[in-house]
């Protein structure tokens, strides 16, 4: 039986639908406060089925209650963890820890103490050491602290150190490091607000670089190194290398509106940020620019995916194509 946490994100609904789609026994964990009916929805994109969903056993837990989580790990032999707490807000960096290390310190011991046979666990780029010069980013670059000191991909970095101490203690486990994540269902966060900030006008772009992928071709990717016999691996996981600009420019085509025009530079988004966490300090409201996404838009990573293609032989969507079918999602879902 398969245990899934992050099933109601937007990569866990996508490989749930997946996982459903083969016949998979499924258990998923959801906190009180999460909203099933947008793992539904996800659903609809995809099929009419509403049996789909139905073979889906649902469990209240959390990552960080030892106890909840216990239960859901009974008659489990393969999990997939994709539960994580994502924010570039150094106020939040706490919690990240709390979340995204301790949480993934507690499914790694009960994986342990169950005889888990295998491990997927869903990391970031953000946790792959980035180079000195301009070379195409690999799964076997050195992590270095100075680099990539911001809380997110501390804390992912540190979930990765958790998941090879299973390793060591017998758990086969696999390591995926996806890119800037597009796709469909969750339109108020993450790189789903992308597509809602575009439709509402969104009027300036970048021209950092970084890795982009498909929602899709993740949860296919992920399925597949379950199923073989790979393990203790990372896998770094981008379609193409793109810049902010070229992708603004699609989402507002594939959504029929007019591409952002104005050019936030480093010095303009060095301002932005800064007024932003101001506007913080005297209304209470969480940032909408931190220092972390300012700085992070303008750089240039290129990231390689020649490891997981020579691995399983995956053939990745084009961008174009993942940014065009989730455009048509969003009006869908209006």
């Amino acid at each position: 039986m398969i245990l899934v946490t992050g099933g109601t994100g937007l990569v866990g609904s996508h490989l749930l639908y997946q996982l459903a789609l083969q016949n998979e026994s499924i258990v998923a964990i959801h906190r009180n406060s999460s909203d099933l009916n947008a793992v539904k929805n996800v659903f609809t994109y995809y099929s009419n089925d509403p049996k789909l969903f139905a073979t889906i056993k649902w469990i209240e837990a959390d990552i960080i209650d030892i106890s909840s989580l216990t239960k859901a790990f009974e008659d489990i032999t393969h999990v997939y963890h994709c539960a994580a707490m994502i924010s570039f807000n150094a106020s939040d960096y706490k919690n990240m820890r709390k979340v995204n290390i301790e949480g993934t310190a507690n499914i790694v011991n009960l994986c342990i103490e169950n005889n888990i046979k295998k491990l997927c666990f869903v990391s970031s780029i953000a946790a792959v050491g980035k180079p000195l010069t301009d070379n195409e980013i690999t799964e076997d670059n050195e992590w270095n602290v100075e680099q990539n000191n911001y809380g997110y991909a501390i804390t992912k970095y540190g979930a990765e150190i958790e998941v090879w101490r299973a390793s060591q203690e017998g758990v086969a486990i696999v390591i995926v490091n996806p890119g800037l994540i597009l796709g469909p269902g969750f339109w108020q966060g993450g790189s789903g607000k992308l597509f809602t900030n575009m439709y509402n006008g969104f009027k300036f772009y970048t021209e950092g670089i970084t890795g982009f992928v498909g929602v899709v071709d993740i949860a296919s990717i992920m399925i597949s190194l379950m199923k073989s016999n790979i393990k203790n691996e990372r896998y770094i996981l981008v379609s193409e290398n793109d810049s902010f600009k070229n992708v603004f420019y699609a989402i507002a085509d594939g959504l029929s509106k007019k591409r952002p025009s104005i050019k936030a530079t480093k010095i303009l988004s060095a301002i932005a940020w800064r007024v932003s966490w101001l506007i913080q300090k005297i209304t209470g409201s969480k940032s909408l620019i931190t220092k972390q996404t300012a700085e992070s838009s303008n750089n240039k990573y290129r990231y390689s995916n020649k490891k997981i293609i020579e691995g399983i032989g995956y053939k990745f969507e084009p961008l174009s194509d993942t940014i065009i079918s989730t455009c048509k999602f969003y009006l869908k879902d209006l």
